[in-house]
């Protein structure tokens, strides 16, 4: 039992260690993350990437999409306002990416809520995305894709992560990416291996596009290890969800959280890394 205890805590320190590595890299690279996003999520996704120590760049004019985004490092999408005449840009710029082999996130808000949205999101996963990040419900909408039962149908999760091990499983072993799913555990998976990320506090679920701003993160992480993609994913949502940790013990409500969660982010260093971050293996 001694014996068990202490590889668990050795698997701990690994963790966080790996987290830091990659935080300390985003901080020393300041990669170019490239973000076509949704109008509500713009702000905390720009100011999360500034504060991990990336650079974020909000263009999503498919005008620019040739010159700019193979200038980007990583680039993310994310469709929680999607309209026709973003889509173009969003499927140029991950085509660009995938050929130039670029790591990009897909975020597929909502993915549930209507026909438009699904057919979209199928698309934009031809494009071979480097990690699929999304809630419990929006994963198993998007890994049922071809079902006509899915009842997700907003941007809030009915279901919780774990329900979801499955359906992220077996999107990432049809789709080839990694796949990240947002919850009170965050899980992480490559189709067989299963990570989790015990970090966070609920209050974070009451403030707008903090699901889009770890994704935000998750983009930068990538691009400084888009070979260890597992390990880039499950890092991010655990150092967010550290900032999260120390961010609540300063804050009143959702409001002032929001303003101390990045505040957390911009100041962690090593020890508070090391000491916050806990992911475990679940498979």
């Amino acid at each position: 039992m001694e014996s068990t205890a202490s590889q668990a805590a050795a698997t701990t320190t690994d963790w966080g260690e790996k987290a830091w590595k990659l935080l300390a890299s985003v901080r020393r690279e300041s990669p170019l993350v490239q973000c076509i996003t949704n109008y509500v999520s713009m702000d905390l996704m720009a100011n999360t990437l500034l504060a991990a120590g990336a650079s974020p760049a909000m263009l999503h004019s498919i005008d620019e999409i040739p010159d700019f985004t193979p200038c980007a490092h990583s680039l993310c999408v994310n469709i929680g306002t999607l309209s026709p005449s973003w889509l173009p840009a969003m499927k140029a710029a991950a085509a660009l990416s995938s050929k130039l082999g670029k790591p990009w996130v897909l975020d597929p808000v909502a993915v549930g809520a209507s026909s438009f949205r699904m057919k979209a999101c199928l698309e934009l996963v031809d494009f071979k995305p480097t990690v699929i990040r999304g809630n419990a419900s929006e994963i198993i909408a998007l890994s049922r894709a071809s079902a006509s039962t899915d009842s997700a149908k907003g941007v809030d999760s009915i279901h919780d992560s774990l329900d979801a091990i499955e359906a992220a499983k077996l999107l990432a072993q049809t789709s080839g990416s990694i796949v990240a799913v947002s919850g009170a555990t965050d899980i992480v998976t490559d189709g067989k291996q299963v990570v989790g990320a015990h970090n966070g506090v609920a209050m974070m679920q009451t403030i707008t596009a903090t699901g889009c701003s770890v994704s935000a993160l998750i983009t930068a992480f990538v691009a400084v290890d888009k070979l260890h993609a597992l390990d880039a994913a499950i890092s991010a949502l655990s150092i967010f969800g550290v900032a999260g940790e120390l961010g609540m013990k300063m804050a009143k409500g959702p409001a002032s959280l929001r303003m101390h969660l990045i505040d957390s982010l911009y100041g962690l260093d090593e020890a508070a890394v090391l000491s916050h971050v806990k992911i475990t293996s679940l498979s």
